[in-house]
């Protein structure tokens, strides 16, 4: 069996009930937003990108970082991964541009309520997240949500 496949059965354990598992549809990508969010905002050179926007070097050195990690489980899913985390930064751009100073204040609220989420559908569940125990799940909990959508299209991973 492949590392990626032994990662979410793994990562699969500890979300068996429902609820929990649509509170991770919501709040995962969030976070990951978030994160995302708060490392464009490290003070570091921006390039401006005509029709997207502008990222930082510090959001790239991050992207690289998740992507070499996705990379080593599979292309498929870090190629996938490469285009969400593009997206996510042109959203990033607007918020940043449209408050400014206090745009981390967003990030910070979405973070905070989507791990409130996330702790309250683990309550539910009755299991201890994954990344307690490893804290590489925190970077397989997003691509745990994108293989449901490969397979639902059939589509390799």
């Amino acid at each position: 069996m492949r590392k990626i496949d032994l990662l979410f059965a793994e990562y699969a354990q500890s979300h068996q009930n429902e609820t929990n598992k649509l509170i991770h549809w919501i709040c995962a990508p969030l976070i990951f937003w978030a994160i995302l969010g708060f490392f464009s905002l490290i003070p570091a050179p921006h390039f401006f990108l005509k029709y997207f926007g502008a990222i930082s070097i510090a959001s790239l050195v991050a992207i690289f970082l998740v992507s070499v990690f996705y990379f080593r489980l599979s292309w498929r899913i870090a190629l996938i991964m490469v285009v969400i985390m593009l997206l996510f930064e042109h959203f990033i751009y607007f918020i940043n541009i449209t408050f400014g100073s206090k745009s981390w204040i967003i990030y910070l609220a979405v973070f905070v309520l989507s791990w409130i989420g996330q702790f309250y559908g683990h309550k539910i569940e009755g299991r201890k997240p994954s990344f307690l125990k490893d804290l590489q799940f925190l970077l397989i909990g997003p691509i745990w949500l994108l293989h449901f959508i490969l397979k639902k299209f059939h589509l390799k991973y």
